[in-house]
């Protein structure tokens, strides 16, 4: 393995780390405090958050980690003779599909959907209770283990990798 890719893989394994726990913090806290603001105050906050999201690092984490996760699963196709190969080849698709494509696909269809919403009118707030919060929330438990669940895969390829890769060294040394 080069130095790029053993480098790659260590900042992905913390940047896969540092994305699920964002998600940990709303699939454990902070939704359920939400709920439990009065009136609209839930969804004004929400709809703040989501705003704001695009502003910050979190950001660029999330959307980066997704072009690293094709390079990841790209190195995982090209080592499949390797047993981790395999291993990091999931670790990358785990990423793409469980937070990526979630996000896409489930998550910002209802964020979009909240923004849109007049803080005025009840079906506002029978989006928010009925729909929103259970099903935004299921979903982005779904990101938080999907984030874990690669970096652990990405963790275990490593270091299976470069052991294997250790071993070798130390029988031509031999």
């Amino acid at each position: 393995m080069s130095p790029f890719f053993f480098i790659l893989m260590q900042v992905a394994i913390l940047a896969y780390a540092l994305v699920g726990g964002v998600f940990l913090a709303f699939s454990d806290f902070i939704m359920r405090a939400l709920s439990l603001t009065g009136g609209n105050g839930g969804v004004e906050a929400m709809q703040v958050i989501n705003r704001e999201v695009f502003h910050w690092v979190f950001m660029v984490l999330f959307l980066g980690m997704a072009a690293v996760s094709l390079v990841i699963f790209g190195y995982g196709a090209t080592h499949l003779a390797h047993p981790s190969g395999g291993v990091i080849l999931l670790a990358g698709l785990v990423y793409l599909i469980g937070c990526f494509g979630v996000t896409v696909v489930f998550n910002v269809p209802m964020n979009e959907a909240l923004a849109g919403m007049d803080l005025t009118q009840d079906a506002t707030r029978a989006y928010w209770t009925g729909t929103y919060l259970p099903r935004w929330t299921f979903w982005n438990t779904v990101r938080t283990l999907a984030c874990g669940v690669s970096a652990a895969l990405l963790l275990f390829g490593l270091l299976s990798m470069t052991e294997a890769q250790a071993t070798a060294l130390h029988v031509v040394a031999r």
